[in-house]
């Protein structure tokens, strides 16, 4: 536990990749493989479920030190972190705390203390936790009271992406990164047998559900370039995933490595004709009558564990395939997209041949497919996203002008002789989104940001007019630099009309420029709408609040 604290406070502690894919490697070299394996589970993002409420860190907290509710709670709200506040008071009064020199929990491994102590929690009582917890904490320095809060609490986040981790594992085991990145993907245990397999040069994976990592496009906001030798085609709006058949198995998988078989029947159903050894890569997108549904509807089946089949019928999905990593158990990603496409097309027109019972589907057109108006297709599940015919820059622009009206979020633009790589690799894949949609709305509601700006007001709620009053329609926290947090700050303080909580009403004066994906209507919002990924592109100081927009204007952007 000592070393993977320090390992956590050098993380902490430095903005540099450099000196945190230093400090991993370092860890890795001298960690035992079962300390190892939960350091690489907890890295990589995975966290073990809640054991403790954050109301029970406080009440341990002031039970050990005796320091009343409402001076840890005004600490909180200068840290903005409960582990963190808890870590640092415990520090500061540690007279209180008499350490047992029998106690062995400073020295005690990673591995001990989550497999030996930190999960058999889940079993136990509250008092009898209060009771082990803080004999535990007596030994322990600052850092590794926070590691043990932030694992207690599931709220353990290391400050890495998997890319460093991918990188550092490499580096300590000679195994190429993108072999390390695909043993990463996909369920695991943690284990010494596991680190051990994982690092190991021969090891192939016995778990066939397993996907690749995935190929991720940069934003594109540069100048026009020659289209010759590029494939174009539709951003579209949905869950990015992958399909996997391998061992007579279909395993669906969604971006953020969890497995969504179940909750997308027709997409298995639809795949069950692929070849064994097939992956492919696509995005599920909710398809209704010929074209895409907005991602709002998506969301319906995202989290549904129940009633499955009832909401397949509300919402029915098509997984829109551009692209095939693995054919007839062979990785394919090394080979150019010139050569990938066409065997991603042959797979798919021999899948819905065998699924559909109609004349082998047309060939994938150039031009855009939406509305889809054969019949056939309108009943297609796996589907090949189709290329666009953008010969000048002029075709794009249109394409991307046209965006919106055919329900996707822009074009992809992807190099014909690009692999399918490891992440985001700038120059081979780009996405260039339509512009947001954009209101200018009044800023009513401002409360404390978390973190690092917890001692700032920073998180805002919009509102815009309808009859005569401000109704709340965006909450937004991203966009300003930190001179106008700063000068905010000051001002809603000075400007609270009302306060609810850590919510301050504030006077209706400041107008901002608010941008957004998508927008849908929504029964759950007093507005009537949801908006998607909203955030401040700038503060209009030009503009009185009178003139801000209305109810009305905003729900004409419904499509």
């Amino acid at each position: 536990m000592i070393r993977f604290a320090r390992l956590f406070a050098a993380l902490d502690q430095t903005n540099s990749t450099n000196a945190k894919v230093d400090a991993m490697v370092e860890y890795f070299s001298q960690a035992s493989p079962a300390d190892a394996a939960w350091a690489t589970f907890f890295l990589t993002g995975r966290r073990i479920k809640r054991l403790v409420p954050y109301a029970a860190v406080s009440r341990w907290t002031m039970a050990a030190t005796g320091v009343a509710e409402w001076m840890l709670m005004e600490c909180y709200a200068v840290v903005g972190d409960g582990a963190e506040t808890a870590a640092l008071v415990l520090d500061q009064l540690t007279p209180s705390l008499p350490r047992d020199p029998t106690d062995v929990s400073g020295t005690l491994s990673l591995s001990g203390w989550v497999e030996g102590r930190i999960l058999p929690l889940r079993h136990m009582e509250p008092e009898d936790q209060e009771s082990a917890v803080l004999d535990w904490i007596r030994p322990l320095d600052r850092w590794q009271r926070l590691v043990l809060f932030k694992l207690l609490t599931g709220e353990l986040r290391l400050g890495v992406s998997q890319t460093l981790v991918v990188r550092a594992l490499a580096h300590v085991s000679s195994v190429a990164p993108t072999t390390m990145a695909a043993r990463l993907m996909g369920e695991w245990e943690p284990g010494a047998s596991w680190f051990e397999s994982l690092l190991s040069p021969g090891v192939t994976s016995d778990d066939l559900s397993k996907p690749y990592p995935f190929c991720l496009a940069s934003p594109f906001e540069g100048e026009p370039f020659d289209l010759t030798g590029w494939q174009v085609e539709w951003k579209w709006d949905g869950i990015r995933a992958q399909l996997v058949k391998r061992g007579g198995q279909l395993h669906l998988w969604s971006r953020g490595e969890e497995l969504i078989t179940d909750r997308f029947p027709e997409i298995i159903d639809a795949a069950r004709p692929l070849p064994d050894g097939t992956v492919l890569d696509g995005e599920i997108v909710a398809f209704r009558d010929g074209g895409p549904l907005p991602f709002s509807a998506l969301q319906q089946r995202i989290g549904r564990q129940r009633q499955v089949a009832r909401k397949a019928r509300d919402v029915p999905v098509v997984f829109m395939v551009y692209d095939v990593i693995e054919r007839d158990g062979r990785d394919v990603r090394a080979e150019p997209l010139s050569l990938r496409r066409p065997t991603l097309e042959e797979l798919v027109a021999r899948a819905v041949a065998q699924t559909i019972a109609t004349p082998s589907p047309r060939p994938v057109s150039p031009a855009p497919l939406l509305p889809f108006e054969d019949a056939a297709e309108n009943r297609q599940v796996l589907r090949v996203s189709p290329l666009l015919a953008a010969a000048t820059w002029a075709d794009l622009v249109r394409f991307r002008s046209d965006s919106r009206s055919f329900g996707v979020e822009g074009v992809m633009l992807k190099r014909s002789d690009s692999p399918y790589g490891v992440g985001r690799k700038r120059g081979d894949w780009w996405k260039w989104k339509i512009e947001p949609f954009t209101i200018d709305a009044v800023l009513i509601y401002a409360q404390p940001g978390s973190g690092k700006r917890a001692s700032l007001l920073t998180d805002y709620t919009f509102g815009v007019w309808h009859e005569g009053e401000l109704v709340p329609v965006a909450k937004a926290y991203s966009g300003l630099t930190n001179e106008e947090i700063a000068e905010m700050d000051r001002w809603i303080r000075r400007h609270t009309v009302e306060r609810f909580g850590p919510v301050r009403h504030v006077e209706p004066m400041h107008v901002f420029e608010l941008g957004f994906e998508a927008i849908a209507r929504s029964t759950r919002h007093r507005s009537g709408v949801a908006v998607r990924f909203p955030r401040m592109l700038r503060w209009r100081k030009d503009k009185p609040a009178s003139e801000a927009d209305t109810l009305d204007g905003v729900l004409k952007l419904v499509r």
